[in-house]
């Protein structure tokens, strides 16, 4: 490989690192327990791990009602930076009292454990129908997004967090690296251009082709799953990590791959995802982002490439990171390999499309993945889980 140029720059120039010296810390932690407590969701806790980290990076806390706004209107931050997808903090108006401007909050994990500060500079009751029309181009409750944001509450905090105690995750602890961690793996692979793959399912057989074209083009591949919240019908995140693992294992050069899990709750917020998505993985070092059929998709509220059309409403200065875009990928039994519209002369008979969604219904039904859909590893974790899910 070429010498290693010095990696892409993070959104907005720096990465944010939200955490106290080991001192202020404990001067924090002290006073905090005078403060007022908001015990933390699980979207919150997910939001509070990018912002803390340098995922979401330029966001030093929860959006004010000035980025809130501009967000939502123009998908750009007040000052014109990108940023697609409001990150808020909200409670339900019952409480929403105790919580003053101009104050400092205690941000609190479910069991009471205290996990950061928090400077209330604003406080307000948006337009949720808007929020929903501009971020999820839907108001159905049906929609998980929307269902999401109704639940969290009416009223909106917003201000900077100060983190006290890290989120106690007990779970792939060894794959949970940070911006600053992966872009100190990538130099030391001297990886100058990386390709970023985001999913919620395990890698089918289409994922594999399609990541395998654009490690084509890069020098490595960041496997970056999402393990934070996401629908109840969806693969757990532990099942979908073996099926990782063994994949990597066996069917990738390991020398130009990296596993590496995304702490983000899911939002299926389609087209807008895809930006905020693409947003973080230049955070992580990575300078090419994978984005395929239905990204961040939900049931059949965004067309099937919507998600791609949307990087067109963004110059290169303003998202420096470079989306590669995919057609839908299915196997062609003519070819008798994987293709796409682009390569394969077949017919529509001829081509057996895959899907996560298509996987995950012959798995209920009790039907064991053919090895067009997935490798034969990975369909006997699948089928086992399955079987252990129904004892």
């Amino acid at each position: 490989m070429s010498q290693v140029k010095s990696l892409i720059q993070p959104h907005g120039g720096k990465l944010t690192n939200c955490y106290l010296s080991k001192q202020e810390r404990q001067g924090t932690l002290l006073r905090a327990f005078n403060f007022p407590i908001l015990t933390l969701s699980t979207r919150n806790i997910a939001d509070l791990e990018c912002i803390a980290t340098g995922v979401y990076s330029p966001l030093e806390g929860f959006v004010d009602e000035k980025e809130y706004t501009s967000i939502v209107k123009d998908m750009r931050l007040s000052n014109g930076l990108a940023w697609s997808i409001p990150v808020t903090l909200q409670v339900s108006e019952s409480i929403a009292e105790q919580y003053k401007l101009d104050s400092e909050i205690a941000l609190a994990n479910p069991d009471g454990d205290i996990l950061a500060v928090m400077t209330v500079t604003s406080k307000f009751k948006p337009d949720q129908t808007f929020e929903a029309e501009q971020v999820y181009r839907t108001t159905e409750e049906a929609h998980p997004g929307v269902t999401a944001m109704r639940r969290e509450g009416e009223v909106y905090l917003g201000g900077p967090i100060k983190i006290v105690n890290s989120v106690p995750y007990q779970d792939f602890l060894e794959y949970r690296l940070t911006p600053e961690a992966t872009r100190f793996e990538f130099a030391k692979r001297e990886w100058n251009t990386v390709v970023a793959f985001q999913t919620r399912n395990p890698i089918h057989r289409a994922h594999e082709y399609i990541t395998k074209i654009a490690l084509e083009l890069v020098d490595g591949l960041l496997i970056n799953p999402l393990v934070g919240q996401t629908k109840s019908d969806d693969i757990p995140a532990d099942v979908r990590m073996k099926c990782y693992q063994v994949l990597m294992e066996k069917y990738y050069p390991q020398n130009r791959v990296c596993l590496s899990v995304f702490p983000a709750a899911m939002r299926y917020a389609g087209p807008r995802e895809a930006i905020m998505h693409a947003i973080a993985r230049q955070n992580y070092g990575c300078t090419h982002f994978i984005v395929g059929r239905d990204h961040a998709g939900v049931g059949d509220y965004y067309g099937t490439y919507d998600a791609q059309y949307i990087f067109d409403e963004f110059t290169e200065e303003e998202l420096k990171i470079t989306p590669l875009k995919f057609e839908h990928a299915f196997y062609c039994t003519r070819s008798q390999s994987m293709a796409t519209g682009k390569t394969s002369p077949s017919n529509k008979e001829e081509r057996i499309h895959l899907s996560g969604t298509k996987v995950r219904q012959m798995l209920r039904n009790g039907q064991t993945p053919p090895p067009e859909f997935s490798r034969p590893e990975v369909a006997d974790i699948l089928v086992s889980s399955m079987k252990l899910a129904t004892v």
